[in-house]
């Protein structure tokens, strides 16, 4: 399982977050306490936003503990908003393509989790997206499509919604080629203004998050695992979460795409 970090409040280095803080990411890259292995060396980037509209993105494929230059850039660059993620891969290869955060226009995510049976269902899952969308897909891995297909069904106008369709599109497809129909989903994601994630699993075991206002209050932080500053007070956001972290604050509400339908019909009884 990867390792993730996002930020949004006042405008502070990236290393605040990336590599400062005792168990910072770049720690958690090679000695995670949370997952299922302790290292996540098959990449890792990050992206943040400035100035313009899109944000910036430095991805590689070397670990982010051995990488000579993420350190000096998370030193210099400052940023209100952004967000970091060590990989280990669950399917696809090493490549910086596959990598994330991965980036569409305004919006950029990244995503810890999988999607079981993918190789089985990623040919229907690329046919549903636009033509547009389909020549925007550089990787190969299961993350990158969800997202993709987040976009495809209304990421701009309703982003829980659309996740939420990406996830029930993606559990079908699994169920019409006979494979285990199973996703386990914690992600974050931003439009550069408001700071999205979601913890979800259709089992028992979603991914773990965190959040906490951090950096002397400066901003709010989600995280895979807590850093260890001890003046930190984190909290664990639970399974079947949408959180929304703007300049007002963090809010969180209920994410449970595969009971859309039931409360829909509830409703109209």
């Amino acid at each position: 399982m990867c390792r993730w970090a996002a930020y949004r409040g006042t405008p502070i280095p990236l290393e605040q977050i990336v590599s400062a803080p005792g168990h910072s990411l770049i720690e958690q890259s090679h000695q995670a306490t949370q997952a299922k292995t302790a290292t996540n060396g098959d990449g890792f980037g990050v992206a943040w936003y400035g100035e313009r509209p899109e944000p910036g993105l430095y991805r590689d494929v070397l670990p982010a503990w051995s990488d000579c230059n993420l350190k000096s850039l998370a030193r210099q660059i400052r940023s209100p908003l952004f967000l970091a993620h060590v990989r280990a891969s669950t399917g696809g290869a090493t490549s910086r393509d596959n990598c994330h955060p991965f980036v569409n226009g305004k919006w950029t995510f990244m995503h810890n989790g999988q999607i079981a049976g993918f190789d089985a269902i990623r040919r229907p899952m690329e046919a549903a997206l636009s033509d547009r969308l389909y020549r925007a897909r550089n990787g190969t891995t299961d993350s990158e499509l969800l997202f993709l297909l987040a976009i495809e069904f209304g990421l701009e106008t309703d982003p829980a919604g659309a996740f939420g369709e990406a996830i029930r599109f993606a559990l079908a497809e699994a169920a019409r080629a006979g494979v285990r129909e199973l996703v386990r989903f914690t992600a974050a994601f931003s439009d550069g203004e408001t700071l999205y994630a979601i913890r979800y699993a259709t089992d028992a075991y979603a991914p773990t998050l965190y959040s906490a206002p951090t950096c002397g209050n400066q901003g709010h932080c989600l995280v895979s695992e807590p850093f260890t500053d001890t003046e930190t007070k984190w909290h664990e956001i639970p399974a079947g979460s949408f959180v929304t972290l703007t300049g007002s604050g963090i809010s969180s509400s209920r994410f449970a795409p595969l009971h859309v339908e039931a409360e829909k019909v509830a409703e109209v009884a």
